[in-house]
């Protein structure tokens, strides 16, 4: 069977859709970029906020649309299966996030006509070697761990990936000398906490072993680390990223808010003082690191004062990498049920005020860079012949991009030296020396 396979959401979820699109191959079905050349369409969608329930809902519709047999997988569907199952008749197959290994035997007993839902819990964690890159193949995510134990009280990833559960090291390891022989270059270390990686199966987190463990895999340039929780960034941590040569000086750090009080109402364990402290001490260490966070501006009960202590962080601390998302108010959590709801407007226009101020630190941040020369990942080339790549400092999709005039033939994947000449807020242009 040919099956089309379309993903919604984060990078968690396109592993998610590559561990299915690999079973689905091994049982012999045939991935295809075209629908229309499909037998079946496979939606795996995000239910994180609601601008992306929106946007997956509307795909399962447009997909619906095409006459195909249709997959409807993904947060979404762990979330709201009944819901699902009972207003969208559209929808053949029903999958919760749990139940990729299922999709053969689905397929094989299928009958044309019957409506199917499968959504189980998260006992077990899906070990699979046969995921199927989706992208080129010299950048991948490697998920450590599934699920998440933090319980922030914005968020409902708990209640539909189930409570943290690390993989063991010798799985991770495993399948990052797979990814290397695939011809991977660039593994991203995913997980709802990274930081956190090794508590539940050792006791303690274990993520600096683990970084020196997978600097040993050969074939594999850069290790990058995202979805870092602050309060577990050690000192142990820091040294692993200063003196392990293959993990890129860049860090994620989903901070959320300055305030102390917006943090505690959020269920967050860092504080004003600690994020500060963190962020000194990974700058010392590693004097080029480049921090990306996330930030929510307009968390009920956010006062002026609150929001003003955010822009002053902003302000002094100048993050390398930044994104602001207003509040989402997601059913079933409790910041939800809080009656000090912040109007939609007041939220965007601190979200955007934010981001204002960002364009112009992400500017000065690329004009330093003027005059320098760094290795460059190449992604893509354009039609006229300019490569677009990326620095150590830039995660694929989200971050900073540059714009190359290479002096020999490349393919994508290929690490060059580039000395920049120029710089725009979230650009930098080089050439190839």
């Amino acid at each position: 069977m040919n099956i089309y396979i379309e993903t919604l959401g984060c990078p968690k979820n396109f592993n998610d859709s590559e561990v299915a699109a690999g079973i689905l191959v091994n049982a012999g079905h045939r991935i295809v970029d075209d629908p229309a050349a499909a037998d079946a369409l496979m939606l795996n969608t995000c239910g994180f906020i609601e601008d992306a329930k929106t946007e997956s809902i509307a795909e399962m519709f447009r997909l619906a649309q095409m006459g195909r047999l249709l997959i409807v997988s993904g947060c979404l569907i762990q979330r709201y299966s009944e819901e699902m199952y009972k207003e969208v008749p559209e929808v053949d197959i029903f999958l919760g996030v749990n139940d990729y290994d299922k999709l053969p035997e689905i397929l094989a007993n299928h009958e044309k006509g019957k409506r199917e839902k499968h959504v189980s819990s998260y006992e077990k964690e899906l070990e699979s070697p046969y995921r199927r890159l989706e992208a080129v193949p010299y950048t991948a995510t490697l998920k450590i761990a599934e699920g998440c134990d933090n319980h922030c009280t914005y968020c409902i990833i708990p209640k539909i990936r189930g409570p943290y559960r690390s993989r063991p090291m010798e799985a991770i390891l495993e399948e990052a000398k797979r990814l290397a022989a695939a011809g991977t270059k660039e593994i991203q270390l995913i997980a709802q906490d990274t930081s956190a990686w090794g508590t539940d199966l050792y006791g303690a987190s274990r993520l600096p072993a683990l970084l020196h463990r997978l600097g040993e895999v050969e074939g594999i340039r850069w290790i990058r680390l995202m979805y870092c929780y602050e309060e577990r960034i050690t000192d142990e941590l820091i040294r692993a990223m200063a003196n392990e040569p293959k993990v890129c000086h860049y860090i994620d750090i989903p901070l959320q808010h300055a305030s102390d009080k917006v943090l505690h109402e959020m269920g967050r364990r860092s504080t004003k003082d600690s994020i500060y402290s963190t962020i000194n001490r990974l700058r010392s260490a590693i004097p080029d690191i480049h921090i990306r966070t996330t930030f929510i501006t307009g968390f009920p009960g956010e006062s002026e004062a609150d929001f003003a202590e955010l822009e002053t962080m902003v302000e002094e601390v100048r993050f390398e990498r930044m994104g602001v998302f207003a509040y989402s108010a997601e059913e079933g959590t409790p910041a939800a049920e809080r009656r000090d709801q912040i109007p939609q407007e007041i939220k965007e226009a601190r979200r955007d005020a934010l981001m204002r101020r960002q364009v112009e630190i992400s500017l000065a941040v690329n004009r330093a860079k003027i005059g320098h020369i760094y290795e460059v990942l190449l992604d893509e080339q354009d039609e006229d012949g300019t490569w677009i790549g990326r620095t150590q400092y830039d995660a694929p999709e989200i971050d900073c991009s540059v714009l190359v005039q290479a002096r020999r033939s490349h393919q994508s994947g290929d690490m060059i030296r580039v000395q920049v000449e120029d710089a725009f807020d979230y650009d930098l242009v080089g050439r190839e020396v």
